[in-house]
């Protein structure tokens, strides 16, 4: 596997700490010999992706880009192209949700939370794909990360649940358009993780003791596991697989209610 991604550019949105799932991938993608770039939001947060980036060794570019503002994402990708002009792969581990809208009744979203949740989590993927696309001249592949709630209700998920399923479905709108383009695209449904943004959801720990008694390895995941998931769907190996979604936590998804 050190080999598989050997000179190729590829693309890591929102790494926020040493314990975000984009981190694990990033770790993934370095160690099979790819070039990363890593996008960011804010001066706040450039300075934990330096110093996770340092770890790796060699130089990797660091852009801002805030996924909410079209100039943005353009300035972003044209940064890139500028700085190493072709790109084979994009990891989107970009979501939000306001955490008042992630507990109580679902009917009681308000309309701005609806509108935010959206935007950040699932047009975003819309948004980067578009802008990535020029840039993929040889062909690659975009993943993103999605979640069980976008496909059955979990209780607390809320208005990030809906997000999912418009990223879900955006997946294989995406994955139709570009296509033609050997661009392929697609989704790792990842087991929940203790990270940065599982803490806004309330009774997370009941969540995992769930999977630990209910999934079918009698475990949860980590970021490594989702980590080599996008690895393979960055690689040859996948290269027959666009538009779907792999489910990467302990078998959770197949057990019923």
């Amino acid at each position: 596997m050190n080999n598989l991604l050997q000179g190729k550019n590829i693309v890591v949105m929102g790494v926020a700490n040493h314990r975000s799932i984009a981190w694990g991938i990033a770790q993934s993608l370095h160690h099979a010999g790819a070039n990363l770039i890593f996008t960011y939001q804010g001066d706040r947060l450039r300075e934990n992706v330096a110093e996770l980036a340092a770890k790796l060794g060699g130089e990797s570019l660091l852009v801002n880009c805030d996924v909410t503002k079209d100039e943005d994402v353009e300035a972003a990708f044209g940064v890139i192209k500028e700085k190493v002009g072709v790109i084979h792969g994009l990891a989107h581990c970009i979501a939000f949700a306001k955490t008042e809208e992630l507990e109580g009744e679902f009917v009681n979203t308000s309309r701005d939370g609806y509108a935010l949740a959206q935007d950040i989590s699932a047009f975003s993927l819309v948004a980067v794909a578009r802008a990535a696309r020029p840039l993929m001249t040889e062909g690659g592949s975009i993943v993103t990360m999605t979640y069980l709630g976008g496909e059955r209700v979990v209780q607390n998920y809320n208005v990030m649940g809906v997000a999912k399923a418009a990223l879900d479905a955006s997946v294989r709108y995406l994955a139709n358009d570009l296509g033609k383009e050997n661009i392929r695209v697609n989704a790792i449904s990842a087991g929940p993780i203790r990270t940065l943004a599982a803490k806004g959801i309330r009774n997370f720990n009941a969540v995992l003791k769930e999977i630990e008694e209910k999934a079918p390895l009698r475990r949860t995941i980590d970021q490594s596991e989702v980590g080599d998931t996008a690895l393979f769907l960055m690689s040859h190996l996948s290269r027959g697989i666009t538009g779907e979604i792999l489910h990467v936590d302990a078998g959770y998804s197949i057990i019923g209610g």
